[in-house]
C-alpha cells in the first residue's frame, strides 16, 4: 500500500498494515479482540470519555481484511452482533390508543435507554413496528423512549454515527474533506424515529424532537465525552414529507443521491431522500470548521 487509507475514521499507514501483519504471525493465540485492543493502546484509539475505540477497531480491521490486506484469524465464538441482530422476543407492554391531546398526555418522559428492560422493550418496539425494522447499534449511539404520565411507552428515538459522506449535507456545512474527517464524530445521526401505531396525538412529533434535541449533546458527553454540534437525518420523499422536522425547526440540506454507504457502483440502487440537518448551538460552525 502507498498511500494512507481512512477507515473508521482512523488514518491507516503502510506500516501499520506491516506492524498488523506481523502480530499475527508472532502471536497465533491472540483473538480478535486482543489484536483489537492491542492495536487501539499502539494508536492511543481512545473516544471522549477515554474508553478504548474497541468496536471501531473491530469493524476496522474486518475491512482490511475485506480489502485483502491482512487475514484474521478465525473467531472463537458466534459473532455478538450476529446474537444481538436476532428477532427481539415479545415484549409485554402497555398498548391502550392514545388519541387525545398533547396537553393531556404531560408531562412526558423523553430520556435514555437504561437497563436490560428498557433496552429489549425498545429493540422489540423497532423491529416490530419501524418499517426499515431495527439491527444492532454500531459505534456511538444514544436511545431514547418517550414515555406518558402514565408510564406508557409513545416512541422510540435512535441517534448514532453520521454518514461518512452526504453531499448536501457537506455543501451545506461548506467544509472541505479535511475537516469533515477531523470533525465529523460531533455529528449523530437521527437513524430511528418511531411514534407508536396506537399513539395518534397531534404535534407529539415535533415535540419529541425538540425534547430529543435539547439533551442529546449532553447524553453524548455524558457517555462518550464529547458534544454533539449538529444532527442529520434522511427522510424518504415517496413516503413522509418531513413536516413534523419542519415545525421542529429542522432545515432542508437537498436530496440524497440514491446511494448507500456499501454502494461502490455509479447508479442510485435506493429510494432518494430529504437530507435534514438540526444545529444544536448558535456557534455550530466555528465549532467544526475549529
Amino acid at each position: 500500500m502507498d498511500r494512507e487509507q481512512v477507515i473508521q475514521g482512523q488514518r491507516v499507514s503502510s506500516e501499520d498494515i506491516a506492524m498488523i501483519v506481523k502480530w499475527l504471525a508472532d502471536f497465533p493465540d491472540w483473538d480478535r479482540t486482543r489484536l483489537s485492543r492491542e492495536l487501539c493502546t499502539v494508536w492511543n484509539w481512545h473516544n471522549g470519555a477515554g474508553r478504548l475505540k474497541d468496536m471501531a477497531c473491530r469493524t476496522l480491521l474486518l475491512k482490511l481484511e475485506a480489502r485483502g490486506q491482512i487475514r484474521l484469524p478465525p473467531r472463537r465464538t458466534p459473532s455478538v452482533n450476529g446474537l444481538r441482530n436476532r428477532s427481539s422476543a415479545e415484549v409485554a407492554h402497555d398498548r391502550s390508543p392514545l388519541e387525545c391531546p398533547l396537553e393531556r398526555l404531560r408531562p412526558l418522559r423523553v430520556e435514555p435507554v437504561e437497563g436490560l428492560a428498557e433496552r429489549a422493550l425498545f429493540q422489540f418496539l423497532l423491529q416490530r413496528h419501524h418499517y426499515l425494522g431495527h439491527r444492532n447499534c454500531v459505534g456511538e449511539n444514544v436511545k431514547y423512549l418517550a414515555w406518558d404520565r402514565a408510564n406508557r411507552p409513545m416512541a422510540c428515538l435512535l441517534f448514532g454515527a453520521a454518514a461518512w459522506k452526504v453531499h448536501a449535507r457537506d455543501a451545506w456545512i461548506g467544509w472541505e474533506p479535511v475537516v469533515r474527517e477531523r470533525s465529523l464524530f460531533l455529528l449523530a445521526n437521527q437513524a430511528r424515529f418511531l411514534i407508536l401505531p396506537w399513539v395518534r396525538v397531534p404535534h407529539l412529533s415535533s415535540h419529541l424532537l425538540n425534547r430529543s434535541a435539547a439533551r442529546l449533546s449532553a447524553d453524548w458527553r455524558n457517555k462518550y465525552g464529547h458534544p454533539i454540534w449538529l444532527v442529520e437525518t434522511f427522510v424518504e420523499r415517496d413516503r413522509f414529507e418531513g413536516t413534523c422536522y419542519r415545525a421542529a425547526g429542522w432545515l432542508p440540506a437537498g436530496p440524497t443521491t440514491g446511494r448507500t454507504r456499501n454502494n461502490k457502483g455509479a447508479g442510485p440502487v435506493a429510494p432518494v431522500k430529504e437530507v435534514y440537518l438540526k444545529p444544536l448551538r448558535p456557534d455550530w460552525k466555528r465549532r467544526l470548521a475549529s
